[in-house]
């Protein structure tokens, strides 16, 4: 008797957007913020580098507004830290990539470092284009809460994204493929289960020797930039040197924020 192989439907394969319960929880950011500010003492023992530009890319329809506190912070850690000056982020990951890397050659020859690029959202998927564009001009590449791997459709602001950028998330073939693959840089995924836009699996890395992924319990999506564990280990991933990567060491003051890396993809 033949076998018959059951087939799943394709779109019930698919990722699916973040609940419409994670998606109402998103004002806990402010939550977030207000912890980092009373928590800032402790924040300020974080490991300092040696003080290279380190670029900060703004969510979608997010501006620099959104990056300053984390900007703040890592001028206070003695880094040199860039705003994107571009307004608000109205999208368009193929639109802005010649001013992008504009921007990034501008900081690299003024400095005459490399720049680690810092991503929150949608600015994550901008920084890992970037670091295909110009692997020699990129030292690390951080993303917080981005939608660039597996199904990238599965977040509550693809349409509007496709909407306000005028631009559909697979309009340059293969480019998606690329900025999901592997980095020439290290890299490093900050993300959490509880992010209320973007589906956490689309932001999960392929694991390797200079690439890995850390989640954040209980972040939100609107919060994870100013929240105090991610911004911890923001501080503790650029103060590695230049070259050089440890997978991040989840022992310190902000341990008990973060899940053990072999959570990552169950």
């Amino acid at each position: 008797m033949a076998v018959v192989e059951a087939r799943v439907p394709e779109e019930e394969q698919r990722l699916q957007p973040p609940s419409w319960l994670l998606m109402l929880a998103e004002p806990r950011a402010l939550f977030e913020f207000n912890s980092s500010l009373l928590l800032s003492p402790l924040l300020m023992q974080a490991p300092r580098g040696d003080g290279h530009p380190v670029l900060a890319l703004p969510g979608f329809l997010a501006s620099d507004l959104s990056m300053a506190p984390m900007r703040r912070y890592l001028k206070e850690l003695g880094y040199e830290a860039h705003a994107w000056n571009m307004g608000r982020n109205l999208g368009g990951v193929y639109s802005k990539r010649r001013a992008l890397r504009e921007l990034l050659t501008s900081i690299y020859e003024s400095a005459g470092r490399k720049v680690s690029v810092v991503g929150w959202s949608l600015g994550g998927v901008y920084a890992r284009d970037l670091a295909l564009q110009a692997p020699d001009m990129v030292r690390s590449v951080i993303t917080l809460g981005s939608p660039f791997a597996n199904d990238i459709r599965a977040t509550n602001a693809t349409r509007l994204y496709e909407l306000v950028s005028g631009e559909g998330v697979d309009d340059v073939p293969g480019l998606r493929e690329a900025i999901a693959g592997d980095l020439p840089v290290p890299a490093t995924s900050i993300y959490s289960r509880t992010d209320g836009i973007v589906n956490w699996r689309t932001s999960l890395l392929r694991p390797s020797a200079t690439a890995e992924n850390i989640e954040v319990h209980l972040a939100s999506h609107l919060g994870i930039g100013v929240n105090p564990a991610a911004l911890w280990a923001v501080a503790d991933r650029l103060a590695q040197g230049e070259g050089e990567f440890r997978h991040f060491d989840r022992s310190g003051p902000f341990a008990i924020a973060y899940a053990p890396p072999e959570n990552a993809q169950s």
